[in-house]
C-alpha cells in the first residue's frame, strides 16, 4: 500500500468518526430536531433540548434547509436550549444538529461598582443592584436598598424604570417585598421601609457566563423583621434572572425572565393578609408620573381607569420619554399561585404590581417554598396586543422539540 493511499484512508476514518455533525462519508447529520407550533401564534420561545449521550462536547447549532443557523446553548451535561423567535399556529420547523459556533451575538454580563449590567452586542438591557445603594442626598438612610433591577432599557437605549422616586422612596425599578404581614404575632412591613418595621437585604449574587442564547444571574436576599429591636431573619429569597438574545426581525425587543423563590427560615409561617399590593413591584420612568403620564393596557383590554384589582395574563405600562413612546409588558406565568393574578394599577403613579394578596388571606408555609415567575418584554413604541400575546404564549406554553436520528 502506498503512503498516499494510507494517508487518504486515515483521513477518511477520522471524517467518518465525526460524521454525526459533518456531512462526511456521504452521510447526513445524525440528528433531526423538529419543533411544532400549537394553536397559538408564538414568539420568544425558549425550547429545551435533551441531548443524546453520543453528542460530543463543544458548541452546537441548528441548521434549516435554507441554510439559516441558530445557536444552541448547553445548560448541563445533557441539556441545551435554543431560541425560536417566531412560530406561527400549526407551523413545523425542522432542523439538523451540527457542531460549531454561529455568529449571533452574545448576552454579556459586565460587573462594576456593586452592579451587574447585561448587554447584547454592546447595547444595555438591564442592571442589577447587587449591593445596598445609598439614597440620594437629603434622604434618610433607612431607605438604603439593594437587590433590585434598575435601570431597564429599551432596544434603542431608553430607560423605562425609576429609582428612589420622590413620592415613593422605597420603589426601585423591579424589586420584591411583602407589605401587610404577620409573623410570630408581630406585623413587619418589608415594603414600606420608612416605617422601620422590616427590610430586605441582598446577601450575594453570581452572574452566569456570557451565552449566545441567554445569560443572567442568581441572587440571594433575606427578609428581616425589625419590630423587636434586633433583626430577626424571617424568609430567604432567591432570584434567577435570564436575559435573552432576542433577534426578532420584525420589531426589536428585549426579553428577560425573573423567577423568585421564597423559603421560610424557621418553623413559623409568614401570614399574608388580604391587601391591595405586595410581591414583585415595577416602578416606571419619572416622566410617566401623574394621572395622565402612564398608559396601562391589560391582556383583557382594560386600562388605568378599570384595570386595578382585575386579573390578566399580561399588563403593559408605558408612556412618553422625551416625547417618544416606550414601555414594558409584564407577564404572569399560569403556574403562579392564584394565576392569573390580580393587579395593582396605581391611579396616579407609574407603579404596577401583581398582587395575589388581593384575593384574600394566605401564607408562605415552612417547608413549602413559594415560586413566582414573571416575564418582561421591553420595547420602543406603542403596545401591540396581538404581538404581546404571542410572547406570552412563548412564555406560558413553549413548543417542545423532538430529536431523532
Amino acid at each position: 500500500m502506498s503512503l498516499r493511499t494510507l494517508l487518504m484512508g486515515c483521513r477518511l476514518l477520522v471524517a467518518c468518526s465525526l460524521g454525526w455533525w459533518l456531512a462526511a462519508c456521504g452521510q447526513a447529520p445524525a440528528y433531526t430536531v423538529t419543533i411544532e407550533g400549537g394553536e397559538h401564534d408564538v414568539r420568544g420561545a425558549l425550547v429545551t433540548l435533551e441531548l443524546p449521550p453520543d453528542v460530543p462536547d463543544g458548541p452546537l447549532h441548528l441548521r434549516e434547509a435554507s441554510g439559516a443557523r441558530r445557536p444552541v446553548q448547553r445548560t448541563g451535561a445533557s441539556g441545551a436550549v435554543v431560541w425560536i423567535d417566531h412560530l406561527a399556529p400549526g407551523e413545523t420547523r425542522t432542523f439538523t444538529l451540527h457542531r460549531g459556533e454561529v455568529e449571533a451575538g452574545r448576552v454579556q454580563p459586565e460587573a462594576r461598582d456593586g452592579t451587574v449590567r447585561f448587554v447584547v452586542d454592546g447595547r444595555p438591557v438591564l442592571q442589577y443592584q447587587a449591593v445596598p445603594r445609598t439614597p440620594p442626598p437629603g434622604v434618610d438612610s433607612i431607605y438604603t436598598r439593594g437587590g433590585y433591577i434598575h435601570p431597564v432599557f429599551t432596544p434603542s437605549g431608553v430607560v423605562v424604570t425609576d429609582d428612589f422616586p420622590h413620592n415613593h422612596l422605597h420603589h426601585h425599578g423591579i424589586w420584591a417585598a411583602w407589605t401587610r404581614t404577620r409573623y410570630d404575632g408581630r406585623e413587619p412591613d418589608f415594603w414600606n421601609m420608612g416605617d422601620g418595621t422590616g427590610t430586605v437585604v441582598p446577601v450575594n449574587a453570581r452572574a452566569f457566563p456570557a451565552g449566545p442564547v441567554f445569560s443572567g444571574f442568581e441572587a440571594a436576599h433575606r427578609y428581616l423583621d425589625l419590630t423587636t429591636g434586633r433583626p430577626v431573619p424571617v424568609l430567604d429569597e432567591t432570584w434567577e434572572v435570564r436575559v435573552y438574545n432576542v433577534r426578532a426581525a420584525d420589531r426589536p425587543a428585549w426579553l428577560f425572565d425573573l423567577t423568585v423563590t421564597q423559603t421560610m427560615i424557621g418553623e413559623l409561617p409568614l401570614e399574608l393578609p388580604e391587601y391591595r399590593y405586595g410581591g414583585v413591584g415595577f416602578r416606571g420612568h419619572g416622566q410617566w408620573d401623574g394621572p395622565d403620564g402612564a398608559v396601562f393596557l391589560t391582556s383583557e383590554g382594560r386600562d388605568r381607569s378599570n384595570g386595578h384589582a382585575t386579573r390578566a395574563r399580561w399588563c403593559h405600562i408605558g408612556g412618553l420619554v422625551d416625547g417618544a413612546p416606550a414601555g414594558v409588558s409584564i407577564m404572569d406565568h399560569p403556574g403562579n399561585v392564584r394565576a392569573p393574578q390580580p393587579m395593582r394599577i396605581h391611579p396616579t403613579e407609574p407603579f404596577f404590581n401583581y398582587a395575589p394578596s388581593q384575593l384574600g388571606d394566605w401564607a408562605i408555609e415552612p417547608g413549602t417554598p413559594l415560586v413566582l415567575r414573571y416575564r418582561y418584554l421591553v420595547y420602543d413604541g406603542e403596545p401591540d396586543p396581538a404581538w404581546i400575546d404571542a410572547y406570552w404564549h412563548g412564555f406560558a406554553d413553549p413548543p417542545v422539540a423532538r430529536l431523532q436520528r
